[in-house]
């Protein structure tokens, strides 16, 4: 096996140095520990929302619990978070372009898990550019 990997240099599974924070879990159980369906974490995995790990490319993947990724999750309306669609009308893009700077780390993003509002809130500040801004 190894001599296949050389061969068409396939990279072998290397552990991290030092030890991750955070558990290690299967979806299925990340959306039980996080409120949420299953099918939610696979969206917001390909969305960027959340990260997943996997221990090779295509092995199933896992999610790292730790308390900056609890924290995303809260149960009441943040002051200075808006819904996604006031969102994507402050800045004057679409839905996908809000998720990609949440992914990126330009804007920040929690889920309300609680009440008839849930999903997402997106914080929108003032200094962000609009899609159509010139700088």
């Amino acid at each position: 096996m190894g001599d296949l990997r050389r061969h068409w240099q396939i990279p072998r599974f290397q552990p991290p140095q030092a030890p991750v924070p955070g558990q290690l879990v299967t979806i299925n159980k990340a959306a039980e520990i996080l409120g949420i369906a299953p099918s939610t974490v696979h969206r917001w995995l390909a969305d960027g929302f959340i990260a997943g790990e996997q221990i090779t490319p295509g092995a199933p993947w896992q999610i790292r619990i730790t308390d900056e990724m609890r924290a995303r999750f809260v149960g009441e309306e943040i002051e200075g978070y808006v819904p996604m669609i006031e969102a994507m009308k402050i800045l004057g893009v679409s839905r996908q372009t809000v998720l990609q700077r949440i992914k990126r780390g330009e804007i920040s993003a929690v889920h309300l898990c609680r009440g008839k509002r849930k999903g997402l809130r997106i914080r929108v500040a003032d200094t962000q550019p609009n899609l159509f801004e010139r700088p």
